[in-house]
């Protein structure tokens, strides 16, 4: 049996670790600038109550799912009997509850989270939605972008609903 040294086997991790380290965030800088951007336009348009912005944000035919938190889920039950843990939505009715929302809404995001190789890319964070500038929900969203000829879109969005007050 022949045994492989050490040496090479350190050697040979070492330089796998340093491929795929720090010199491949320096090589999408760049790219996660402009999802940046992308995470900011979209949260101005929620407060600007911009659907048509929103809209354009998206792919068309992008997917939409909601995961509800199981004391929510039952709260929800009480007053809609036929809701689910998990629920498609779309782009287009988030962007006409938008535009049409009577109170003052806000989206906030933090810990967001970038990940691109210039081409796709993932985008997660921990948000709450507020109302009047009070909490209503709050949980986790993912998005997947993907660079297009118009600039980063977003392809998929997930996220949890935990209500922020379940009694209200």
């Amino acid at each position: 049996m022949k045994r492989v040294p050490s040496a090479v086997i350190l050697l040979a991790s070492l330089s796998m670790s340093a491929y795929a380290g720090p010199g491949d965030d320096k090589a999408h800088a760049a790219d996660r600038v402009e999802i940046q951007h992308l995470v900011e336009h979209f949260k101005r348009a929620i407060v600007a109550k911009q659907g048509d912005a929103l809209q354009a944000m998206f792919l068309p035919g992008a997917s939409w799912f909601q995961g509800t938190a199981p004391t929510s889920l039952a709260a929800i039950r009480a007053k809609q009997p036929e809701a689910k843990a998990v629920a498609p939505g779309s782009y287009a009715q988030f962007a006409r509850f938008v535009s049409s929302a009577p109170r003052p809404i806000e989206e906030t995001f933090d810990n967001v989270r970038i990940d691109t190789d210039g081409i796709v890319g993932t985008v997660s964070f921990d948000y709450r939605f507020l109302v009047d500038g009070k909490a209503t929900n709050h949980g986790m969203e993912t998005w997947q972008v993907v660079r297009t000829a118009e600039g980063w879109k977003i392809s998929a969005m997930l996220y949890s609903v935990t209500l922020d007050d379940i009694n209200g």
